[in-house]
């Protein structure tokens, strides 16, 4: 049974003319849960954003956030960070995050004191001052991010909010995501940065052509793909086409120092060991794990949206 608390979306429906945006859609969210809601271009996380923020409304289906329906929630309740940048091009950027403070009611002192708090956690506390048309991709994303948690919302839906990011700035955003997760924030993000939804979010969602394909615990997404990834590594031997050519094994991936197999079901892991031996290699990597969030996706994504199962339409709950 899910708890009243819970971000609830229940088989929601859109449609544009003859186009299917989303059919029968359904998951939930925790409160203070990071959630990685993913699909391919135009797959439907937009839209369900925007149902969820009541921008739009669905055919049929509903949302709801501590047992109530959104759209009779406040809406300083949500926040929101677009794909599409939504800054004002030539209003200075401390003026800004106060101006859109005040659209939630917040006082412009409190406002003004937590932007530039925020600006600080960002190393960015130089570009108060400036137009955010002076900015770059990079830092116009963070003011965005600052712009869509500075009224303290308890549901944060941001779609792409690693676009235009260096690794230092990810690593900033991170923190920032486990900070609002660790105060009971909970966070809705979309991304094509598998391995970031990996490290951070515990559950996910996967839809393609508007339909729900899987999600649940990203451990267990994981693993219910059934094909587990031997990462091998022999002294002297980087490309092991041997390898390759075993039943049931494929080179998913290469590294400098290590190579990822993707194991067919059916298929041992441990025959590439028992292989590796046989040949007298000297083995200095060996590990079995399951699939990668990646190979999840390119195969659930990559196939047509019709033989996602039907039980695929059904909610789900992420694991306790």
């Amino acid at each position: 049974m899910l708890d009243r608390m819970t971000l609830v979306i229940d088989r929601l429906s859109k449609r544009y003319g003859d186009v299917v945006a989303l059919d029968e859609v359904g998951f939930s969210v925790a409160p203070g849960e990071i959630f990685g809601f993913l699909g391919a271009n135009g797959a439907g996380k937009t839209t369900t954003m925007r149902i969820v923020l009541d921008i739009l409304r669905a055919d049929s289906g509903t949302v709801t956030w501590r047992g109530r329906p959104s759209t009779e929630l406040p809406r300083r309740t949500f926040g929101y960070l677009p794909e599409e940048r939504g800054l004002y091009p030539r209003m200075r950027v401390l003026d800004q995050l106060v101006f859109f403070a005040g659209l939630y009611g917040v006082p412009q002192l409190e406002a003004r004191r937590d932007a530039l708090d925020w600006l600080e956690r960002f190393r960015v506390t130089d570009l108060a001052g400036r137009r955010a048309d002076e900015l770059s991709k990079g830092n116009q994303q963070k003011i965005q991010f600052i712009a869509a948690v500075l009224h303290d919302p308890e549901v944060v839906l941001m779609d792409e909010p690693f676009t235009g990011l260096d690794p230092v700035n990810v690593a900033l955003l991170r923190a920032a995501f486990l900070e609002l997760a660790a105060r009971g924030r909970t966070l809705i993000f979309s991304t094509h940065q598998m391995e970031v939804v990996e490290s951070l979010a515990a559950s996910i969602a996967i839809i393609d052509h508007g339909r729900l394909v899987t999600g649940g615990s990203t451990r267990e997404v994981r693993r219910r793909a059934g094909r587990p990834v031997v990462r091998l590594a022999v002294d002297g031997d980087v490309e092991l086409a041997w390898a390759v050519d075993l039943p049931g094994v494929r080179a998913s991936r290469r590294s400098a120092d290590v190579t990822e197999l993707t194991v067919s079901p059916g298929t041992d892991p441990q025959s590439i060991l028992h292989a590796a031996l046989a040949r007298g290699a000297v083995v200095t990597c060996f590990e079995i794990a399951d699939a990668s969030l990646e190979d999840v996706f390119i195969e659930l994504v990559g196939r047509p949206s019709t033989s996602a199962p039907a039980a695929s339409r059904q909610a789900v709950e992420p694991a306790a």
